[in-house]
């Protein structure tokens, strides 16, 4: 039986009526309730230093108490929006890289992120208390959500050899995706292997010198968020229509996909039903007495939530590792499958010990073994392993896990308890039943069949989504979301689950409040508006990003920097741009958090994360700086 509303009984509590407007926290969290089938009750109290303070409780545990902060360090008092944190913990810089300049993504990423971390943090610790661990209290911060979105960026910056010196300030800058046709379709072109990209290219008319250099930069976006490539491909490309592109991306084996807005994406079949569900799909399956073994009622082994549970995992790249990654930081132990000789991946620049450090900040608390899950030895490996674990986690490619004899109903006749999770690209493990089977469900290519790229381009002036992986990042969140709730179902009701969630939903997520507004329902307790001022400043040394929200703050910007501001702040730009110039971002700073105007030191280069003082308590420094798990537990 399919049951979307995993978490029917449930109740969360919290001032959902009082939250600041300027953050998209509590409209998110309300929407993952509400698609979850938690009852949602307002109310009155607070948190002072917390963005939102809200409870999560079960039929059989005692009330979580769930704060959400601002900052790492919770005694920081200074004011934050969505794009102050973005400026603040470095996700401008990492998204400009690829423009060469500085810019807020142009969606309430973080704060989405957020509301997903503080949901899964009272799910966990609900888990602890029935399975016998102490615990009434989970806090995250915006701050450390913004860090855990850049861990891989982050590593990348201060590997020991050879870090990557990565800013929109340093990089030489030219064409990069997405591409333009002649009849000014812009789209994405995507091919996770260099013979496409090589007959594709051929049959457009570059040359192959100008193909293989580019092939690198092409493959490489993913890890780097930037992608410069010669000239010559954009040129020749843009003298062809969008029409006729696609039928040589068909003869050469290349995926192609438009821009879409979110009202395209909100006219497909599905769209409304992904929305109502939310970015998860729970199938419980029950029989008399329930299915699940004694596994279900494992006790904690340690200090964390989900100390002594067991996950496999076998997934590549982001979304999956990143998945396998919390559960860890959770307690969990993660058993991490690789091929033979170990994931390629660990060979990739730069290195820190002997080891690609983008690669072991997704993957070092986890315990590695090597199988070959082609052979019939290796996937009876796999079926032994899964006998004695509580979660199986993959993310192949649709129908691959038929092929291997390991899909959900291979494993679960072995282990009757298993929570089965596949972390997909585009919702579903069935090949035949996915209609966007035959193109790769990639970061990239999901932020322009979703509707993210378009609205990116949109909010933040550029051309198309952002070569930071945005649905990877919260993918992987979303999916250690819907192994966690399986995992608080089974607790509370001993059944076994396939969960399965996807970039195209952690897409829909990230536009939840864009659909409520296409589909014409009735208005929500969130409140929207064009801040007055939203913008970076240069100055003596250093950026700086200001936001006033409302006039009340424009005022108090115009009285600290005693000169006229007017709402209509064109006459007023110049201005405030010469003014700015004539002290250092940091200055500026302890001028404007004085007068509680929220405001930024934008960072620039990520190496320079681990020596600000509130985010500290989120990193940890060594071979390369690490980002500590969001959660605390008491």
């Amino acid at each position: 039986m399919s049951m979307n509303r995993a978490l029917t009984g449930c109740v969360i509590t919290g001032p959902f009526e009082h939250h600041a407007p300027e953050l998209a926290i509590a409209s998110s969290l309300l929407y993952q309730s509400a698609a979850l089938g938690i009852k949602i009750e307002p109310s009155e109290s607070s948190s002072e230093n917390a963005a939102l303070s809200f409870e999560f409780k079960t039929p059989h545990t005692t009330p979580i108490i769930c704060d959400v902060g601002k900052w790492s360090d919770a005694s920081r008092q200074a004011l934050a929006t969505e794009n102050i944190m973005q400026a603040a913990c470095g996700l401008m810089s990492v998204h400009g890289r690829a423009s060469g300049k500085y810019r807020p993504l142009g969606l309430n990423y973080v704060s989405t992120l957020t509301a997903a971390l503080a949901l899964l943090g009272g799910v966990a610790a609900s888990i602890g208390q029935l399975r016998g661990l102490s615990v009434g209290h989970s806090s995250v911060s915006m701050a450390s959500a913004a860090l855990l979105s850049l861990g891989q960026y982050i590593a990348g910056a201060t590997a020991s050899e050879s870090p990557e010196a990565l800013f929109p300030g340093t990089i030489s800058h030219g064409h990069h995706p997405p591409f333009v046709s002649l009849d000014g379709v812009f789209f994405e072109l995507e091919t996770l292997n260099a013979g496409p990209w090589q007959k594709f290219w051929t049959e457009i008319g570059v040359s192959s010198t100008a193909a293989g250099k580019a092939w690198p930069a092409f493959l490489l976006r993913y890890a780097t968020a930037i992608s410069p490539l010669p000239s010559e491909l954009s040129r020749a490309i843009s003298n062809l229509t969008y029409y006729c592109i696609s039928q040589i991306c068909s003869r050469t084996g290349m995926s192609i996909c438009p821009l879409r807005s979110v009202d395209d994406r909100a006219k497909d079949d599905d769209c409304q039903h992904v929305w109502h569900q939310g970015p998860w799909e729970f199938v419980f399956e029950t029989s008399p007495g329930g299915r699940a073994s004694s596994r279900a009622s494992t006790r904690v082994t340690g200090d964390l939530p989900l100390s002594g549970f067991t996950i496999i995992e076998s997934c590549r790249r982001i979304q999956g590792p990143l998945a396998g990654h919390l559960l860890a930081l959770l307690g969990a132990t993660v058993i991490r499958v690789e091929p033979p000789g170990g994931d390629p991946l660990r060979g990739m620049p730069p290195m820190a010990e002997g080891c690609s450090a983008r690669f072991d900040a997704l993957n070092h608390l986890k315990t590695i073994r090597e199988v070959d899950i082609k052979s019939p030895a290796g996937q009876a490996e796999i079926k032994e392993l899964v006998r004695h674990a509580d979660v199986f986690l993959h993310n192949w490619a649709p129908g691959k896990a038929v092929l291997l004899n390991l899909d959900d109903e291979d494993l679960t006749s072995i282990n009757r308890s298993l929570i089965y999770a596949y972390a997909a690209g585009w919702a579903t493990d069935r090949a035949a039943h996915c209609p966007l089977s035959s193109m790769p469900g990639t970061d990239f290519m999901t932020q322009a069949y979703s509707g993210i790229a378009k609205k990116v381009a949109e909010t933040s002036g550029t051309h198309g989504g952002s070569l930071f992986t945005v649905l990877d990042v919260l993918g992987g969140v979303v999916a250690a979301q819907g192994i966690t709730i399986a995992l608080l179902n089974r607790c509370l009701n001993n059944v076994g689950a396939k969960v399965t969630s996807s970039l195209m939903g952690a897409a829909t997520l990230l536009c939840a409040d864009d659909f409520h507004d296409v589909y014409n329902l009735p208005a929500t307790t969130r409140k929207t508006s064009k801040s007055i001022i939203d913008k970076i400043y240069d100055t003596k040394q250093g950026k700086i990003a200001v936001e006033c929200c409302d006039t009340a703050t424009l005022i108090r910007l115009a009285e600290v920097l005693e000169i006229a501001i007017g709402t209509e702040t064109a006459d007023s730009e110049d201005n405030l741009e010469v003014l700015f110039l004539s002290r250092t971002a940091t200055a500026w700073a302890e001028v404007l958090e004085e007068a509680r105007v929220p405001c930024a030191v934008v960072i620039e280069n990520l190496a320079d994360l681990q020596n600000i003082a509130y985010l500290k308590a989120s990193l940890s420094p060594g071979s390369y700086t690490s980002v500590n798990s969001p959660w605390s537990f008491r």
